[in-house]
């Protein structure tokens, strides 16, 4: 997967679906230069966390990137790469206007659009459409009023525009985003069911480790499907703990995802500490405890034969040891006389 912007991670992590809800969104970049790995100008659309399709200035085609995507006919990748090469010389002239309003003359810089829509298990539907430039945001979507708000000051000529009398984008996205956009998505899901609504429920691995007088706990949890899980450590079984390290849900090559959530503790006699994992393809919320490590059942039985077998060999030592004194005190006795004699006679 091609390398992505800030404001693309943040708004990745931003619109989070959760149990049988989906998503749609898209994620427009330009950039004012071409940089090894980062293409001029590229598309990718995803359904949930699955990206469908994408399109890039090299490529100059939109093209699927899941099976399932296959089942839209030729005319629609004909029809979507036509719209993506007008929408790339959209976005470059946009670079430079934003550039223009920055007083930047040269350097890498990058203009981005995030837009889509959800629809909820409860048939809700809500729409979104954000803009960035170099990575902080530079224009939203107000979905009460359908009136664009300027987050930067660069930005309000533009949203100005925008919202006259005479253009009123804002009210005219919105019928696109309420039911274009939920058209489609739900056309997506229905091609995509078998994948999109898969259920792999989580693998739970617990562990601890001590150091000065602080028990750091790390729960380990994988091979689950869909993406979204909740995943904490409990004290007695009620209170949470604070989390101390948590790495983002990571993809795993099968298709399934991995996360791990660690917490510091202070370790006191009689608290017990459990990982409280929550997810769609359970019946009920799993609580896996974290047990300080006992020795295992074969270590007491080696330690006895160890020290059984020393006990025998020390024993056998003293028993040796005492012979050879008592032979060496025979021999010196006699030894003794000899050299008296020798010397007696010498």
């Amino acid at each position: 997967m091609r390398k992505m912007f800030p404001l693309i991670v943040l708004l990745h992590h931003l619109f989070v679906v959760y149990s049988d809800s989906h998503s749609l969104r898209s994620y427009y970049t330009a950039v004012s230069a071409p940089v090894s790995g980062i293409h001029q100008f590229s598309i990718v659309e995803y359904v949930d966390d699955r990206e469908i399709v994408n399109y890039n200035s090299d490529s100059r085609r939109v093209v699927h990137s899941v099976e399932w995507m296959k089942k839209l006919g030729p005319e629609y990748w004909e029809t979507e790469t036509q719209l993506a090469k007008e929408t790339e010389a959209v976005f470059r002239h946009n670079v430079k206007i934003a550039m223009e309003r920055f007083n930047q003359t040269g350097g890498f810089h990058s203009f981005q659009v995030m837009y889509g829509c959800e629809l909820g298990d409860d048939g809700s539907i809500r729409g979104y459409e954000q803009y960035g430039y170099d990575g902080g945001e530079f224009i939203a979507l107000d979905t009460q009023t359908w009136t664009y708000t300027a987050t930067m000051s660069q930005a309000l000529i533009t949203t100005q525009r925008w919202n006259s009398p005479e253009v009123r984008l804002g009210e005219r996205l919105r019928n696109y985003l309420e039911n274009i956009c939920i058209d489609w998505l739900k056309k997506h899901v229905e091609n995509g069911r078998e994948e999109l609504e898969r259920r792999v429920q989580p693998q739970v691995k617990v562990s601890g480790q001590h150091k000065d007088g602080t028990l750091m706990l790390h729960c380990q949890v994988y091979g689950f499907h869909p993406r979204h899980v909740d995943v904490k450590w409990m004290k007695n079984q009620v209170d949470d703990v604070p989390e101390d390290q948590t790495t983002h849900v990571l993809p795993n090559p099968d298709g399934t995802y991995q996360i791990r959530v660690s917490a510091e503790v202070i370790p006191k006699e009689g608290d017990s500490y459990s990982c409280y994992v929550d997810h769609s393809s359970l019946q009920k919320p799993l609580s896996t405890p974290w047990e300080p490590e006992q020795p295992s059942s074969w270590v007491t039985p080696v330690i006895a034969v160890v020290v059984v077998a020393l006990l025998v060999v020390a024993v056998v030592g003293v028993l040796i040891y005492r012979k050879k004194k008592a032979g060496y005190k025979t021999a010196s006795t006699s030894d003794a006389s000899s050299d008296s004699n020798n010397t007696a006679t010498a």
